[in-house]
C-alpha cells in the first residue's frame, strides 16, 4: 500500500498489524511523506528492491522474516535510518535491535506524537549526511583510518567500511576531536541531540559495532580507546 504526497520523503512501515499501519499512515501522512508498507521483512526487503526509502519503522516480532533479521539484511548493503517497534520493553530487546544496526527504539504502545518527532529527527540526520556541499573534501585520518566528511564514508586500510548513521557520527565525533575523551553522556547528547537517558548500553552498543568495523582486533583496539570510568577516545596517533 502506498499514500503519495508532494514530498521526497519515503517511510516504509514494517509491522504485521493493520491497525497499527493504518494508524502511521495517518499520523504520517500528516507530515508530508510518501508512506509504504509491508506486513513481514520478505515484503519489505521487495520493496526496497524497488524504491529509494528515507526511513524506515521496523516492528521486531512478525511472521515469515522478523524485524531483527530484516534489519540485518538490510545492513548489509543499505544506511537508512532504522526506527524499531516492539511490545516488550525489555533492555535485551533493544540492545538486540541496536546490535544489528537500528537507529532508534521505541516500545508499544506508543505516543504516535514521540513517534512522529522521532521520524523527523532521523529524517533530519539522515539528509545531512547523505548531502553534498561543494566545499571541497574534508578528510580526518589517524594512521590507516580514513573518515571522508564530504562524502561521508569511512576506510581501513584503503578498505571500504559501512556504517550506520548513528556510527557513523560517533566516529565523527570523536575523529574530529583526536585525542580528546568524551563521555556516554557527551557523546549520547551530540549524537541523539537528545538529553541523556539510558545511554550507556545504547553508546556502548555502537562504540562495540564500530570498533567491530574497523580494528583487526577489536578486543586490543588500535584507533577507538577507553578511558576506564570515563568515556571513550580516538588515539591521536
Amino acid at each position: 500500500m502506498k499514500v503519495r504526497n508532494m514530498e521526497i520523503n519515503k517511510i516504509l512501515v514494517v509491522d504485521d498489524e493493520p491497525e497499527i499501519r493504518e494508524a502511521l499512515i495517518i499520523y504520517l501522512k500528516s507530515n508530508d511523506v510518501d508512506v509504504f508498507t509491508a506486513s513481514n521483512g520478505l515484503e519489505a526487503l521487495e520493496i526496497l528492491e524497488h524504491e529509494t526509502i528515507h526511513l524506515i519503522i521496523m516492528d521486531i516480532m512478525m511472521p515469515q522474516l522478523d524485524g531483527i533479521k530484516t534489519t540485518f539484511k538490510i545492513r548489509e548493503d543499505k544506511n537508512i535510518p532504522i526506527i524499531m517497534l516492539s511490545a516488550k520493553s525489555e533492555d535485551s530487546d533493544k540492545i538486540l535491535g541496536l546490535n544489528v544496526g537500528a537507529d532508534d527504539y521505541i516500545t508499544k504502545p506508543f505516543n504516535p506524537l514521540e513517534l512522529v518527532a522521532r521520524v523527523r529527527s532521523q529524517l533530519r540526520r539522515f539528509t545531512n549526511l547523505g548531502s553534498f556541499h561543494s566545499i571541497g573534501e574534508e578528510i580526518i585520518q589517524v594512521k590507516g583510518l580514513v573518515l571522508n566528511k564530504s562524502s561521508k564514508t569511512v576506510e581501513v586500510d584503503g578498505a571500504d567500511v559501512r556504517l550506520t548513521a548513528k556510527e557513523y557520527k560517533i566516529l565523527e565525533l570523536l575523529m574530529e576531536n583526536k585525542g580528546r575523551v568524551f563521555s556516554i553522556e557527551e557523546i549520547y547528547e551530540r549524537v541523539w541531540n537528545e538529553p541523556v537517558f539510558a545511554s550507556e548500553n545504547t553508546v556502548a552498543v555502537h562504540v562495540r559495532n564500530i570498533r567491530e568495523k574497523i580494528e583487526i582486533n577489536p578486543k586490543d583496539p588500535k584507533y577507538l580507546k577507553v578511558v576506564w570510568g570515563i568515556g571513550y577516545k580516538i588515539e591521536k596517533k
